[in-house]
C-alpha cells in the first residue's frame, strides 16, 4: 500500500507493474508490436485468399484477435490473429454457403472454446510428451520457411539479393545496437532502397487492397434456425479444436522460451472471447500465430501484453493511415524476416549427431512422426495428436514388457506361488494369462501381487480368467499382496467381467 505522503505520480508508479516504469521495456514492446504488425499484413491477406474472402476480412480478424487477446489471454506477449489452419477449416463453409455462415461459425467456435476451456481441456496439455513438442517446434519452423518459398519463385532477380541483404542486416545489426529491432531496420532499409532506386519487385500492395476504415460490429446475415446451426456446428467445432490446439502448444513454447508460466485455461477461454469479438466485427476468426509470436518473443524480446495490443493497433494504423507507404514495402523484406524466424525457431540441438546417438529410437520416431504428419497435412494440430498417440503406444509397449511372472513350488509339492511384478494394464495383462501352468500345478495356487499394480478392467479380467482356468481343473487360487488402489479396483470388478467364458 503506497504511503499517503507520496505524490500522486509516485503513488501511481508504486501500484503499476514494474515494466510500466521502465522506458527500455516500453521501447522493446512498442517496436516489437510494430514489427509484428508489419509481418501480419501479408499473411493476413494470404489467409483471406485461402478462406475465399476479401483481404480486409483477414486484416480485421488479426486486429480484433490481437487487441482482445491482449486483455483476456493467458499467455503474455503471444500474438493471436488470422491463421492458415483456421482458414483451411472454414474455407469450404464459405465456398458452399457464403460469408454469413462463415461469420456464424466463428461466433459458435468462440462459444465452443469457452465451454472447452471451462471444462479444463487445457489440462490435456500435460499428456503431450517432450518429443512431440520438439517435433511441433521443428515442423512449425519448416512450415514458416515453406510458406516463403512461393515468394521466391518466378520473381524478378533483385528479390534474391534483397532477401540475402535482409538476412545479413538481421544477423549483423544487433552487434551494432539492440535499441531498434533488427527486423524493423531491415524492412525500413530495403523499402527505402527499393523506392529510391525504382526497383520493380513484388510489394505488400500486390497481395491485396488494404482497408481504409475500421470494422463495424454486426450480426451475421444468416437465418437463425436449427438448419443453420447443424450446418455451421461441425465447422465451428473443428475450428475450435484446431485453434485451441495451436494456441496451447504455442503458449507452452513461449513458456519454455521465457521460462515463465501461463494460465492455459485462461488462454482457452480468452481465445473463445477473442473469436466471438472477431465474429461480431465480421472477421474470419483465428488463434495464436506462431511465426509472429516468435518475432515478438524471440526476435524482438517482448514480454508483456502491451506488445500484443500494439501489434493489433499498429496493424489498423498502418492499413488506414499509412496504407500507401505500407503497400510499397517489398515482400522480399518480409520474406527475409520470416526466414530468420524459421531458422531461430528450429531446434537444431534435436538433430545434432550427438543428440541422436543418445536419444532412444522411440523418442526419435515420435519426433519424426510429428514432423511428417504436420508437413503432410499442413496442420499442426493433426501432427500433435498423431505424435502424442504414437508416443503413448510406444510407452505402453515399453512398460508392458516390464511385467513378469516367476513361479516357486513348495518343497512338499502341495502349493505353488506365482510372483507377479510390474504394471498390469491392457497391454501387459493378456500376456500374463499364458504364463501359468494350469495342468501341471498343484491344487493350491497363490498369486503374489505385492510387486505389481492393477490399473484397469483388462487386468482384473485377466486375473479372473486365470482363476476360472484353475477352477475348471478343481484347483483353488489365492490372490494376495494387492495394494489399496489395486484391491479396490479388483473388488469392484472381479467376477463381473469374465462371465461364462
Amino acid at each position: 500500500m503506497p504511503s499517503p505522503a507520496l505524490s500522486p505520480a509516485a503513488r501511481l508508479r508504486a501500484v503499476r507493474p514494474d515494466w510500466l516504469n521502465d522506458p527500455k521495456v516500453w521501447r522493446t514492446e512498442i517496436l516489437g508490436g510494430l514489427v509484428v504488425a508489419l509481418a501480419l499484413i501479408p499473411e493476413a491477406i494470404s489467409f483471406s485468399i485461402i478462406a475465399g474472402v476479401d483481404p480486409a476480412v483477414g486484416l480485421f480478424a488479426s486486429f480484433t484477435m490481437a487487441v482482445t487477446i491482449a486483455f483476456v489471454g493467458g499467455r503474455r506477449a503471444m500474438i493471436s490473429a488470422a491463421t492458415g489452419a483456421v482458414a483451411l477449416v472454414i474455407a469450404p463453409l464459405n465456398r458452399e454457403h457464403g460469408f454469413g455462415y462463415l461469420v456464424a461459425a466463428v461466433l459458435l467456435a468462440g462459444v465452443f472454446q469457452i465451454v472447452l476451456g471451462a471444462l479444463g481441456v487445457a489440462k490435456l496439455m500435460r499428456f503431450v510428451p517432450r518429443s512431440v513438442m520438439v517435433g511441433f517446434v521443428n515442423s512449425l519452423a519448416l512450415l514458416v520457411f515453406m510458406a516463403q518459398v512461393p515468394e521466391m519463385r518466378d520473381v524478378p532477380w533483385p528479390v534474391y539479393p534483397m532477401i540475402v541483404a535482409g538476412l545479413a542486416l538481421m544477423v549483423f545489426f544487433p552487434r551494432v545496437t539492440t535499441v531498434i529491432p533488427a527486423p524493423l531496420v531491415s524492412i525500413g532499409i530495403l523499402t527505402v532502397i527499393t523506392l529510391a532506386a525504382g526497383i520493380a519487385v513484388p510489394t505488400v500492395g500486390d497481395r491485396g487492397e488494404l482497408p481504409s476504415s475500421l470494422p463495424v460490429p454486426g450480426l451475421p446475415d444468416v437465418p437463425f434456425t436449427m438448419d443453420t446451426l447443424t450446418t455451421v456446428a461441425p465447422y465451428a467445432f473443428a475450428m475450435a479444436l484446431v485453434g485451441l490446439m495451436e494456441s496451447l502448444m504455442t503458449a507452452k513454447l513461449v513458456d519454455d522460451i521465457t521460462d515463465t508460466h501461463s494460465s492455459k485455461t485462461r488462454e482457452s477461454i480468452g481465445q473463445g472471447i477473442a473469436n466471438i469479438v472477431t465474429g461480431f466485427f465480421g472477421g474470419m476468426g483465428g488463434c495464436a500465430v506462431i511465426g509472429q509470436t516468435m518475432i515478438n518473443v524471440k526476435v524482438s524480446g517482448a514480454r508483456t501484453r502491451l506488445s500484443t495490443f500494439l501489434a493489433g493497433a499498429f496493424l489498423m494504423v498502418l492499413c488506414i493511415v499509412f496504407g500507401p507507404v505500407v503497400s510499397d514495402i517489398p515482400m522480399a523484406a518480409l520474406v527475409a524476416v520470416m526466414i530468420m524466424v524459421s531458422f531461430a525457431t528450429f531446434d537444431w540441438h534435436s538433430i545434432a549427431p550427438k543428440t541422436l546417438k543418445r536419444m532412444p529410437a522411440g523418442e526419435i520416431g515420435v519426433m519424426v512422426t510429428t514432423v511428417v504428419f504436420v508437413l503432410t497435412t499442413h496442420n499442426l494440430a493433426v501432427g500433435v495428436v498423431v505424435g502424442t498417440v504414437t508416443a503413448m503406444v510406444i510407452f505402453a509397449r515399453r512398460v508392458a514388457h516390464l511385467a513378469d511372472v516367476t513361479a516357486v513350488t513348495d518343497p512338499d509339492g502341495t502349493s505353488v506361488v506365482y510372483r507377479v511384478t510390474g504394471e498390469l494394464f491392457f497391454a501387459s495383462s493378456n500376456d500374463i494369462v499364458g504364463r501359468f501352468d494350469y495342468s501341471g500345478d498343484p491344487d493350491r495356487v497363490v498369486i503374489d501381487l505385492s510387486s505389481a499394480h492393477v490399473w484397469d478392467a483388462s487386468s482384473v479380467a485377466a486375473l479372473d480368467a486365470v482363476e476360472t482356468r484353475y477352477a475348471q481343473r478343481g484347483k483353488t487360487v489365492e490372490i494376495m499382496g494387492l495394494n489399496e488402489p489395486s484391491a479396490r479396483l479388483h473388488d469392484k470388478l472381479s467376477g463381473e467381467l469374465v462371465g461364462g467364458h
